[in-house]
């Protein structure tokens, strides 16, 4: 069984928006737990106050609690993260969206009543990436019978304006998904996710703080690469690249996220609102 912790950054004024989620499997969820607190510990001895929860904007800023912080110490913390993502061996799986096509175009599409927000867009495509991902995982066998038990936990941060419409649209999804994932004649729906999403506080969580973190990074060299915005100091587009290249090479393979050929209508409404960078 896998948990699949989730955030999303920049769903309110900005341009892009990206949702990420954390593959933790159950087995070791506990120590996962333990290690979390263990470096939220070690950042507290480093800034000399205690922290239960990373702003990642506010860090990488240097902003308080970190204005004590210079900028090297900081690009230190946030390799140190990221080598323990790698070293916990959790893969990732993630989202963006252009929300400018997005806004332009969506309200002529013919699925815009089941994924009218860039929030519910954003879930959905996770939620059929990992679908994809773990059926995937069972394929090859003679009798080519799909798990029928569910593979997967969906736990977000708190959002609970769209916790209602989300369920629904997962204990309901629309015919017009199926093709994302090949569903065989057979097949129940999203067989793959267990139950109905979660939706948890992130203080108590700490898993969807590294998503939150790690969300912050990709839609950053995002915005970089696409001259959104202008570097803010020497070698910072090199630096993102690199952290972003770090996650990247964590998450699930990317034709379950964005095919680059091949793609069915449902695929390439999800590739097409994609920025071009994660192309």
């Amino acid at each position: 069984m896998q948990f699949v912790y989730i955030d999303e950054s920049g769903t309110g004024d900005e341009l892009i928006a990206v949702m990420v989620g954390v593959i933790a499997d159950s087995y070791r969820m506990r120590l996962t737990k333990e290690h979390w607190s263990n470096l939220l510990s070690d950042l507290s001895e480093i800034i000399g106050r205690d922290i239960d929860e990373i702003h990642t904007r506010d860090f990488y800023s240097g902003n308080s609690p970190w204005r004590d912080l210079n900028g090297p110490q900081r690009s230190e913390i946030i390799t140190k993260i990221f080598n323990w993502l790698r070293e916990r061996k959790h893969s990732i799986v993630y989202t963006a969206v252009d929300k400018t096509k997005f806004y332009e175009e969506i309200n002529d599409e013919e699925k815009y009543n089941d994924i009218s927000t860039i929030w519910r867009f954003m879930a959905f495509h996770i939620t059929l990436s990992l679908q994809k991902r773990f059926q995937g995982a069972i394929k090859g066998k003679k009798d080519r019978k799909v798990n029928s038990k569910g593979s997967c936990v969906l736990i977000f941060d708190n959002e609970h304006r769209e916790e209602s419409r989300f369920t629904e649209l997962i204990l309901n999804s629309p015919d017009w998904s199926d093709s994302y994932y090949q569903k065989k004649e057979k097949q129940q729906k999203l067989n793959q996710i267990i139950d109905v999403p979660h939706v948890v506080d992130s203080k108590q969580v700490g898993l969807i703080q590294l998503a939150d973190f790690i969300c912050f990074f990709v839609r950053k060299h995002i915005k970089l690469q696409m001259g959104i915005v202008e570097p803010a100091y020497r070698n910072e587009v090199e630096k993102v690249e690199s952290w972003t290249e770090l996650i990247l090479n964590h998450s699930i393979p990317k034709n379950n996220i964005f095919m680059s050929r091949g793609r069915c209508d449902c695929a390439e409404l999800f590739y097409k609102y994609a920025p071009e960078t994660l192309k």
